[in-house]
């Protein structure tokens, strides 16, 4: 079994549930007693989204990187960063270490290409709607079209991630909020729909909804426990 890095903690929240269901997606696989095999670098978000505000990512991409070489120092045989919005500095990421990165676009792309989706909406933060790092990657390497919420929509999707999901709030008349936004999305042509930010998944789930929901949380992890594991 191969060893799973983890640059965690943005929000632990979230990073939780990485965790939890690398672990039971390994134990379904493989029986008994067994476990993943996991280094998790872990940041304070605290600093992370103040200079997410500032709009300093060149220092996130120092300071994510400095935490992936922490990881390959530790041996681990490949990296996730278990958010979405990081993906934004994952070249750097990348580049400051020989071990292969597990991006989250990909394995998100890879899934809905598996599923024949062409069309697709997506809601995140508004680091993630607004840039094309995530969006762009999506239509250029697996020929989706991606549409994402109106203005007002995007603030208040961003509002709640921060404000109550990372804090690990869940709030009734915030998922309506947010089923409102995903309809309104199949409205306008989307046949499925993008959690792209780790923490949505706490909110929304596709019993609330009837557009097949792609859960990038859940996406990511299984596909860093199918690298782990393929030589088994």
């Amino acid at each position: 079994m191969k060893t799973i890095g983890i640059i965690g903690g943005m929000s632990w929240e979230s990073s939780v549930l990485y965790y939890k269901t690398i672990n039971e997606l390994v134990k379904e696989r493989l029986g008994g007693l067994h476990s993943a095999k996991v280094v998790l670098s872990s940041v304070d978000f605290a600093e992370i989204e103040r200079l997410q505000h500032q709009g300093d990512w060149t220092l996130l991409g120092k300071m994510l990187a400095e935490e992936a070489k922490r990881l390959e120092l530790a041996q681990v045989d490949f990296i996730l960063i278990a958010t979405n919005t990081m993906h934004k500095v994952a070249n750097v990421i990348q580049d400051a270490v020989k071990v292969p990165l597990l991006h989250i676009a990909d394995a998100t792309g890879k899934k809905l290409k598996e599923h024949k989706h062409q069309k697709v909406g997506f809601i995140g933060t508004r680091y993630s709607m607004e840039d094309d790092f995530y969006t762009k990657r999506l239509e250029a390497f697996y020929e989706l079209e991606v549409i994402t919420p109106p203005k007002a929509d995007r603030d208040e999707i961003h509002r709640i991630i921060y404000e109550e999901l990372c804090l690990g709030k869940i709030l009734p008349e915030s998922r309506k909020i947010y089923v409102d936004i995903v309809n309104r999305l199949q409205a306008s042509g989307a046949n499925a729909v993008i959690e792209g930010c780790t923490e949505i998944t706490l909110l929304l789930q596709q019993e609330h909804v009837s557009v097949p929901l792609f859960d990038t949380t859940y996406i990511h992890a299984e596909s860093a426990v199918n690298k782990a594991l393929e030589s088994i």
